[in-house]
């Protein structure tokens, strides 16, 4: 527009020609315009089309990210899969072991469920002239349970690691009846081992107490200080010498550690919640008639008892404290003569020994650990090496290395899940269960009599602790009928509840829980129990079972005459 203003007026004399030079100026700017355009629409075109096929780009190449991601997650997920396998082929973790720069991270706990086992191969220095070797530590991971029950499983159940999730179901019963009085029968909580694997090292563990180290309790601080009050408490002679918390920085065999110590702190805790502020079981100012202990003479009974009333009772006063000593491990008290009881624990040690050596996986096993360790087969099975296993499982421990090799997984596991088959070959056999019913018949005439008491009306005595072991747990577990029970795990709790009908106080009636499920159901003298019976059994089934119906197997009608009577 600037050079047609200009030439229109340098023309001004002449307007025919200023009005044809501006025609054809105007028409040639026409052209130049449109010839842009259409190139300008062409650029346009070329740059659509471009941004459409970058965008196909763009999106193809989004589609092949998401293509990798996937199957980067399904291989991750495939490898997780086959490390929590706990059974099964094993040569992927075998060719993991043989790289000794190969790691695992720790994977982050989960809140539902147990933790399956996996092997950490950790490469260590050499030691003693000794030539490094791939060392297997145990790696524990919260997973849900297995379908069926895994050695591997069921050996972490044992363990029974601490957890704020122990909901039991102590002290649930109708609105409208009155708990009278609780009897409680634990195992003592973890300890060192009481055997040793020959020409190894025991596992280092520190078994005195340090709250800042887990696992923990909140009361067990207060634990360690009121031990100096020890002096006021009550205790038969031969407690007196044992020491009331464990102390060794080198764990003694058999003593007591500071998880043992949790387990039975937060055993107390939760019956507190149920027994003490639910139902008002003992008040806050409680007595010494009201409370009945006995503990056998063993540090880690005694001190899992102390653990458990400490945290259980409203004010724990060492002045009201007395513990009752109790020689035998099964609690026979005065009643311990019973040669039956003998002959059928030989029948039943025989029927395990035949049972073992049946079993070809286990000897190998037995063998090659053996050839590990340097001793003779025999040497290494009398030294009962699961004992020993087991402290290293539970405590994340390397298992014991030689020269010759290490003990893995695969040895602890044959071991285990001999013990699983033994445990079904036992129910079958029922020699166990005769012995059973002998050897619990006192301490189970001891508790009956008791609750028989104070279902009359007597007020001593309402809450009574036996601290106990597996051997005296096991046999009463059997006794009873409750047959599918678990072996007694580290910290196991059976209870029996006396519980009052409030609308017919002549009604009493009996609840009996193992680790916080209730068995009642299971027992051989209320296996009849019906839903509508709001899952209580009337006492007097447990009277009468007690008093008689444990006789009849042995067609007797007394415990003297059950005891002394051969039947062949």
């Amino acid at each position: 527009h600037a050079h047609i203003y200009t030439h229109t007026c340098s023309f001004t004399h002449t307007p025919a020609l200023i009005l044809t030079h501006t025609h054809t100026h105007s028409r040639k700017h026409n052209k130049e315009r449109a010839s842009w355009t259409s190139i300008h629409n062409g650029s346009v075109k070329m740059c659509m089309t471009m941004l459409f096929r970058s965008r196909f780009l763009f999106l193809l190449a989004v589609a092949a990210l998401l293509a990798v991601l996937s199957l980067s997650l399904q291989f991750s997920s495939t490898r997780r899969e086959v490390s929590m396998r706990p059974a099964g082929d094993r040569r992927t973790r075998e060719r993991r072991v043989g790289n000794p720069r190969w790691r695992t991270q720790e994977k982050p706990k989960s809140r539902n469920g147990p933790r399956p086992v996996h092997l950490i191969p950790v490469a260590t220095s050499k030691e003693d002239g000794m030539v490094a070797k791939i060392r297997k530590q145990i790696s524990v991971n919260m997973y849900t349970a297995p379908p069926s029950l895994d050695p591997i499983y069921e050996a972490y159940l044992y363990c029974n690691m601490p957890n704020n999730t122990d909901h039991g179901l102590e002290g649930h019963a109708p609105p409208d009846y009155k708990l009278l009085s609780v009897h409680v029968m634990i195992r003592h909580g973890d300890r060192y081992p009481l055997y040793a694997i020959p020409k190894t090292k025991a596992p280092a563990i520190d078994c005195t107490l340090i709250p800042g180290r887990e696992p923990s309790h909140r009361l067990l601080k207060d634990f360690i200080k009121n031990r100096n009050n020890a002096a006021k408490g009550q205790l038969d002679s031969p407690l007196n010498n044992i020491a009331l918390v464990p102390s060794h920085t080198v764990c003694e065999m058999g003593e007591l550690t500071q998880t043992g110590v949790v387990q039975h702190l937060l055993n107390g805790e939760h019956l507190n919640g149920k027994y003490i502020r639910k139902h008002r079981l003992l008040p806050d100012n409680w007595t010494m008639k009201q409370l009945y202990v006995e503990s056998t003479g063993k540090s880690r009974t005694l001190e899992s008892g102390l653990a458990l009333l400490y945290s259980l009772l409203p004010r724990f006063d060492w002045r009201k404290i007395r513990v009752r000593h109790q020689w035998s491990t099964i609690f026979c008290s005065n009643s311990c003569d019973c040669p039956m009881r003998n002959h059928y624990l030989e029948e039943e040690q025989r029927r395990q020994y035949n049972l073992r050596v049946k079993n070809n996986v286990l000897e190998r096993t037995y063998i090659e650990m053996a050839k590990i360790v340097g001793v003779p087969t025999r040497q290494l099975r009398a030294a009962n090496p699961i004992d020993s296993l087991l402290c290293h499982f539970c405590h994340n421990v390397s298992f014991p290395c030689t020269e010759q090799g290490c003990i893995n997984l695969d040895h602890f596991r044959a071991i285990k899940a001999h013990q699983l088959e033994d445990e079904r070959d036992r129910q079958r056999k029922k020699l166990y269960y005769k012995y059973a019913l002998l050897a619990t018949h006192p301490i189970l005439n001891q508790t009956v009599t008791r609750m028989q008491r104070i279902a009359q009306g007597m007020k001593d005595e309402i809450f009574a602790l036996y601290s106990a072991h597996d051997v005296t747990v096991a046999p009463m577990l059997s006794a009873l009928g409750i047959t599918h029970a678990s072996f007694p795990r580290f910290g196991a709790r059976l209870i029996f509840e006396i519980w009052q009908n409030g609308k017919d106080k002549k009604k009493n009636f009996v609840r009996i829980l193992y680790n916080g499920d209730d068995v009642t159901s299971q027992t051989s003298f209320c296996s009849g129990l019906k839903a509508h019976s709001k899952r209580l059994c009337r006492f007097e089934n447990f009277l009468n079972f007690v008093r008689k119906d444990v006789f009849a197997v042995f067609n007797s009608t007394n415990y003297y005459d059950a005891c002394h009577r051969r039947v062949f």
